[in-house]
């Protein structure tokens, strides 16, 4: 403990004055069950400010209030720790737990004692996780100072790694899923971890916290919010107009208007633009001036990602093009086939929920329910008489009637992207069997791929409960009664199962999709 004399040295030194956020603190813990040791440690720091934050102090008074304030405040930056308390060993045992019981490894503890020669520091160090050791009598409050500016310095860069892993580990995850409706967003929100995680960890001088917004216009979309962190992050999806900060809403107009990029006192919104005409523009905003050269390792990094951006833009125009022009050839079907009503919007809503309960993947059920929507694209080929013949088939008219699947199959596999190949195997195997006797490659069991094996199942379902031209409606429990009877033989028994035990959610997209009422 800080003799009464040492108070006197607290006129030696003027702290830091810059200003910082309101209510953005360090988090310090004084635990020593001396009041004095607690008024005097507040008292020497109560105006100091460390790389742009104030400080905000909690106390305990023993080892065991030391472990539960840690427990409710796991983003406490620095702890200032006595070691002898209730027991000769209570600090020592405190970092013990708070190492071990409760994980935390990020947060640093600075043991301060009145009895040095009760445990050798190099020992304490070494075997305790310490990250100093200090006599009370030597911590004047420069030396107080310098040891918060350093130890809170140290907290700061290891909470910048690890969100620099988090940032890049995003990134990857988007690159992984590209497909994925978010996978653009989640791009960016990765960017924005790593550009605040790159800043956050170079120097003392730069942000040591950091809220960002990557924005984005494209002629289309106007100007809206790709990702965004901190006090920003619920503008996510929106226009920039949502964005709760006039200063930052003019930073990124002005940045797209000059198509550079432009700085004020505390915020940095980095520029970069692709080929495809898309523009962007990455917000930085701290609680410390952004020097000359972060603006440049910013600008540097934007310039870099830049391409990354562009590509996965592009991934996701693809995407879009796919989705129209399956929508473009869907419409073309319900067209040539009008008593089809609302078939393939209700066997799309059929198979996203049944590829839901059967557990396919997010990714895949991006997919399925527009790949779908395609199964009976071969029907283009058929001839009139033969589509909307009522009543049965001949022999010759259904064998004319079952090449729509390989026409199907043949028109959908030339083209490139993931749900163009769906649509494909969808078509040529939607009307193949469990048992082996489907058509038109006799395909058996798990030989026909899972997608297909859905779309039988929900395109039969549909036939039976609505109207067609050669056929009335069966009744739930008749149709019902069938699929169950044909379960392990025309059906996969293991969706007739997850159907009929989720019957209702099934009719109740029947019920919400009617066939038009057609008048003669």
């Amino acid at each position: 403990m800080t003799s009464a004399t040492d108070r006197s040295d607290l006129l030696d030194f003027a702290p830091e004055k810059t200003p910082s956020l309101p209510g953005d603190c360090w988090k310090v813990l004084v635990v020593d069950d001396e009041p004095d040791v607690h008024e005097i440690t507040e008292l020497t720091l109560r105006d100091a400010v460390f790389h742009g934050r104030p400080l905000r102090f909690l106390h305990a008074y023993s080892g065991r209030e030391a472990v539960e304030a840690m427990r409710r405040d796991s983003d406490i930056a620095l702890v200032l720790l006595d070691v002898v308390m209730e027991t000769e060993h209570a600090g020592l045992e405190a970092v013990q737990a708070i190492r071990n019981e409760l994980r935390n490894q990020h947060t640093r503890i600075v043991l301060r004692t009145g009895h040095p020669g009760q445990a050798p520091e190099h020992e304490v160090v070494r075997s305790y996780d310490i990250n100093d050791y200090k006599e009370k009598t030597e911590l004047t409050s420069k030396k107080m100072y310098t040891l918060v500016h350093t130890s809170l310095g140290h907290y700061r860069e290891i909470k910048a790694l690890e969100a620099s892993k988090a940032g890049l580990e995003t990134v990857i995850q988007a690159s992984a899923t590209i497909f994925e409706q978010r996978s653009l967003q989640q791009f960016a929100r990765g960017v924005l971890q790593q550009l605040s995680a790159l800043l956050y960890a170079q120097s003392d001088t730069l942000i040591a916290h950091v809220e960002g917004v990557a924005a984005s216009r494209s002629e289309a979309a106007g100007v809206r919010v790709i990702a965004a962190t901190g006090r920003f992050a619920s503008t996510e999806g929106q226009d920039i107009a949502w964005i709760p900060d006039n200063a930052v809403r003019t930073l990124v107009r002005e940045a797209l208007e000059r198509h550079s990029s432009t700085i004020n006192d505390r915020s940095f919104a980095g520029y970069f633009s692709g080929s495809s005409g898309a523009e962007h523009v990455v917000v930085l905003t701290g609680d410390s001036p952004i020097s000359v050269w972060d603006q440049r390792l910013v600008t540097l990094f934007c310039r870099n990602v830049a391409i990354a951006f562009e590509n996965v833009t592009l991934q996701q125009q693809m995407l879009d093009s796919q989705r129209q022009i399956i929508m473009l050839l869907t419409q073309a079907i319900e067209e040539r086939s009008r008593e089809t009503g609302n078939h393939v919007r209700r066997v799309v809503e059929y198979a996203a929920t049944l590829g839901r309960l059967a557990g396919l993947p997010q990714s895949e059920l991006e997919i399925l329910p527009l790949a779908t929507s395609m199964h009976d694209v071969g029907k283009i080929g058929i001839p009139d008489a033969i589509l909307h013949k009522p009543g049965s088939l001949d022999e010759a008219e259904r064998s004319i009637m079952e090449t729509h699947a390989i026409r199907g199959q043949e028109l959908l596999q030339g083209q490139n992207g993931e749900i163009m190949r769906a649509a494909s195997i969808i078509a040529g195997q939607h009307h193949e069997r469990w048992d082996g006797k489907g058509y038109p490659s006799r395909r058996k069991e798990k030989e026909t791929h899972i997608y297909a094996r859905i779309a039988c199942l929900v395109d039969v379902f549909d036939a039976l409960t609505t109207d067609r031209c050669y056929k009335e409606a069966w009744s739930m429990e008749r149709a019902l009664d069938y699929i169950r009877e044909q379960r392990g033989r025309q059906f996969d028994p293991g969706l007739v199962d997850l159907l009929l035990e989720n019957i209702a959610l099934f009719d109740q997209i029947r019920c919400l999709n009617p066939d038009p009422v057609v008048m003669h």
